[in-house]
């Protein structure tokens, strides 16, 4: 969909350092997230960009890649340099093996 123009990060080059920016609704990351990821919806983002860090790396993730996508580019034009998207996102987080949580820290599930 957006070609080699937007900057990808697998799962498994994910490092405890990288901000994990999860970019799903809220119901999605109720049945399950990142353990470590920061929740801001999509649609939320313009409203609170100034909560997504500029100076270290940020991976962006969504359930397949299609919405952190649209985010990492909406982010590279507005200034941001370390920003990628997690490829496959949380279905290829799951499927590596990653843990998943619940809203109530129990295991989760991707939906």
């Amino acid at each position: 969909m957006f070609g080699s123009q937007i900057p990808t990060v697998t799962v498994a080059e994910i490092t405890d350092d990288t901000y994990l920016l999860d970019v799903r609704e809220d119901d999605e990351w109720a049945a399950g997230h990142a353990p470590d990821a920061h929740h801001l919806p999509m649609m939320e983002l313009p409203a609170r960009l100034s909560e997504v860090p500029d100076d270290r790396d940020v991976a962006v993730i969504c359930r397949s890649g299609g919405r952190s996508a649209q985010v990492v580019a909406y982010l590279t034009r507005n200034g941001w340099d370390q920003v990628r998207n997690v490829a496959g996102g949380m279905g290829e987080w799951a499927a590596a093996g990653r843990p998943v949580i619940g809203e109530n820290g129990q295991p989760g599930r991707v939906l």
